[in-house]
């Protein structure tokens, strides 16, 4: 008897909590918008929308990207939303240091979505294609130099990348500004299956191309 009364009380003590859980919606801190961009990224002829927006409550001031798609009632809906692609302004590592990047561009192209990103010694660019709905990495393009005292010279290494994840293609080439001939052409074959979907992408991941 002693028992069914505890589990009465309980019960009866649970069900505030209960209905209160329900009625407390989640309170949305991305609300200042950083980027938007609106363009056909599934091929059906409407236009879709991204927007990347920051949180201003949260001290190292993440970034949330998402992505909605139209649908045939002309609404839009969400797609993807992500806060591991862009970097934090002031990451935890940095001890409340600005990361020095600027926040990265998106660009939709011929159905592509393109996002550029600034990168130590240069900036990095990935093709994102919505795929058996997914966007999917198809394509990195990227830009380095060797420059070691904050500027640029005559003497200075650029090194372009050109990396097709869907052939598996990666060619590297290293210029200087001025000539003519490249100094080195590196060419190998790097297959990554599944190619990476952009719902799992990380700003991390930048140094796997």
């Amino acid at each position: 008897m002693k028992n069914i009364y505890l589990y009465a009380i309980f019960i009866l003590s649970s069900v505030p909590m209960s209905l209160y859980a329900q009625g407390t919606k989640f309170k949305d801190n991305y609300t200042y918008q950083v980027r938007e961009e609106r363009g056909d990224l599934n091929n059906d002829g409407k236009l879709d929308k991204i927007t990347v927006k920051m949180d201003l409550v949260d001290d190292t001031r993440p970034l949330r990207l998402q992505i909605f798609l139209s649908q045939p009632n002309g609404k839009l809906t969400l797609d993807v939303s992500s806060t591991k692609i862009i970097e934090p302004q002031y990451p935890i590592e940095n001890q409340g240091k600005f990361n020095g990047y600027q926040i990265p561009y998106f660009f939709i192209e011929r159905g592509i979505l393109k996002m550029w990103s600034e990168i130590k010694g240069g900036n990095i660019t990935y093709h994102f294609k919505y795929n058996n709905g997914n966007f999917e990495l198809i394509y990195v393009n990227k830009i380095t130099n060797d420059a070691t005292n904050g500027y640029i010279d005559e003497n200075t290494i650029f090194t372009a990348t050109n990396f097709d994840l869907v052939t598996g293609v990666r060619i590297e080439t290293d210029e200087i500004s001025g000539l003519v001939k490249p100094l080195k052409v590196r060419k190998k074959i790097v297959l990554i299956r599944p190619l990476p979907k952009i719902q799992d992408f990380k700003f991390s991941d930048q140094e796997l191309y």
